[in-house]
C-alpha cells in the first residue's frame, strides 16, 4: 500500500463574506499524478495555497508524510522564474544556492537530460523557446530533488509539440519516484496523463477518482463531456 505525501481534511477559507472553500478533503498517494481541475475562481488556487502555507486555512487540517517539508517539495507558477541574463545550465546552479547546494555537473546534466534541456544548456535563458521556458521553470522546481511537485498550468499557452514535451517530463519524473498535484483546464491532458484527479467547484469537491473510471460511471465519451455537465460551462 502506497503511503500518502498529502492528507487535507475538512478545509474552509473565505475572505470577508465570500466563502472560496468548503469542507474540502483530498488525499494524494506517493508516485501518482494528481490533477485538480475546475473553473476559474472554484478555489483551486486558494487550495494549493493552503497546502504550501501560503495561506492559512480557517477550519480543517492539512498534514504531511514528514517534517520539515518545504524542503520536500517543488513548486512550478505559472510565472517563469528564471534570470534573464543566466543561462540554462547557470539558472539551475544559482536555484540550487537558494536551498544551500552545490550543484554538481552530474546532477546539472541529469536535470537538463530529464527536463528535455541537455541540447540548450549554455543556451541564454531570454533564447528559449515558450515550452523550453517551461521546461527549465520545471528543472527549477526539481533543482533540489523534492519529493512532491506542484505544478500549476505547466501547459498553458503551448502548442501541441510543446504539450507533448512536458507530458513526457512529468511522466519521466513520475517513474523517478516524484509525487505531483497538477492544475490544468484541458480536459484531453488530464485524461492521458492523471491517475487521478478532483473537480472543484464554488469551492467543494465535486467530482473525485480516476478519469477512466469516472467517465464511464458517468455515461459520458470523455472528460470535457463530464466537466461541462458538472460545471455548467459554456465553451
Amino acid at each position: 500500500m502506497r503511503k500518502t505525501i498529502v492528507k487535507a481534511i475538512n478545509l474552509h477559507k473565505s475572505f470577508g463574506q465570500r466563502i472560496v472553500v468548503k469542507d474540502l478533503s483530498l488525499e494524494i498517494n506517493e508516485g501518482e499524478i494528481f490533477a485538480v481541475i475546475g473553473p476559474n475562481g472554484a478555489g483551486k488556487s486558494t487550495t494549493i495555497d493552503i497546502l504550501l502555507g501560503l495561506k492559512k486555512q480557517d477550519k480543517g487540517e492539512v498534514t504531511f508524510w514528514r517534517s520539515n517539508i518545504q524542503e520536500h517539495i517543488g513548486v512550478q507558477f505559472q510565472t517563469t522564474p528564471f534570470f534573464e541574463g543566466l543561462t540554462t545550465e547557470d539558472n539551475l546552479r544559482l536555484f540550487a544556492s537558494f536551498y544551500k547546494k552545490k550543484l554538481k555537473k552530474e546532477h546539472s546534466k541529469k536535470l537538463l537530460h530529464i527536463c528535455g534541456l541537455a541540447e540548450v544548456g549554455a543556451t541564454q535563458a531570454t533564447m528559449l523557446s515558450g515550452g523550453q521556458q517551461k521546461k527549465l521553470a520545471i528543472a527549477i522546481a526539481i533543482v533540489h530533488n523534492p519529493s512532491f511537485l506542484i505544478l500549476d498550468e505547466p501547459t498553458a499557452a503551448l502548442d501541441p509539440r510543446s504539450r507533448r514535451e512536458i507530458h513526457d517530463v512529468m511522466h519521466s519524473l513520475k517513474q523517478n519516484g516524484t509525487t505531483i498535484l497538477f492544475t490544468s483546464h484541458d480536459m484531453s491532458e488530464v485524461e492521458k496523463i492523471a491517475d487521478r484527479l478532483i473537480m472543484i467547484d464554488d469551492g467543494k469537491v465535486v467530482l473525485e477518482g480516476k478519469p477512466d473510471e469516472l467517465c464511464r460511471t458517468n455515461y459520458v465519451n470523455n472528460l470535457e463531456d463530464l466537466y461541462l455537465d458538472l460545471t455548467k460551462e459554456c465553451v
